[in-house]
């Protein structure tokens, strides 16, 4: 595939400092990017001013007054996208943006709607961390799939790639990392083409920055039972005047 630049790239961004400029750079070195929307979540480090030293007719920076979480950031990011995919980039380099070629390609041949960047599906490079948080991933991935009936290996991977009609019609209500089960539910739902590609992947520790923690998983399963519709067949069938 010939590279164009048909990409809109949104980064929730909250207290980056170490990684924020050098994450932009190489986000704006992809051949397929056509802009950068940058949603600063009420950082307190020098995110912002970092930021506000960049200079490039594709970054768009919008800030949020107060910290809203992931999910609100996301919300604002994609309401700013403007080219024919959307795709999220965490801030903290986790992610290759040198890989947007590989979600884009289901993409660009018109077999999919969506595409997730996959850290379980192929022998890219990962490097090696917490078991217990793998296995985290990994029941929640087979939660949201047996209330979906979808058969993803990665629902909780940050890289997921739309057509901007499809992410610019769901209403996103989750404001923290409630958005990854949620959006996986209602693109279930809407019954939208998703396709996974095997991506690498280079997590960090908790000492390096990671943020997300085992209530975060409490709330994904929430979110889980919430959004799909199994779950809400399930709960229309509680007694009356029980939850």
């Amino acid at each position: 595939m010939k590279p164009t630049r048909c990409l809109s790239v949104v980064v929730p961004c909250f207290n980056e400092e170490a990684t924020i400029g050098a994450l932009v750079g190489q986000v704006l070195a992809s051949p397929w990017v056509a802009e950068i929307v940058v949603v600063d979540d009420g950082s307190s480090d020098r995110s912002r001013e970092i930021l506000a030293d960049l200079d490039d007719p594709r970054l768009a920076v919008v800030l949020h007054e107060r910290n809203q979480g992931k999910g609100a950031a996301l919300r604002t990011g994609f309401s700013r996208a403007t080219s024919r995919f959307v795709v999220v980039q965490d801030a903290d380099l986790e992610y290759d943006p040198a890989e947007y070629g590989l979600l884009l390609e289901p993409l660009l041949d018109d077999r999919a709607d969506v595409v997730y960047g996959s850290r379980f599906l192929s022998g890219r490079p990962h490097r090696v961390l917490y078991f217990w948080h793998s296995m985290g991933n990994k029941f929640l991935t087979l939660l949201s799939n047996m209330f979906t009936d979808l058969n993803l290996t990665d629902m909780e991977t940050c890289y997921k790639c739309f057509r901007r009609e499809v992410i610019q019609s769901i209403v996103i209500e989750e404001d923290r990392f409630g958005f990854e089960p949620e959006i996986t539910a209602k693109l279930a739902e809407g019954r939208f083409r998703i396709y996974e590609v095997g991506i690498s992947y280079s997590g960090r520790t908790y000492d390096e920055g990671k943020k997300i923690g085992w209530r975060d998983g409490v709330r994904a399963v929430y979110c889980i039972i919430r959004y799909s519709q199994l779950g809400r067949r399930l709960r229309s069938r509680q007694p009356h005047g029980r939850p």
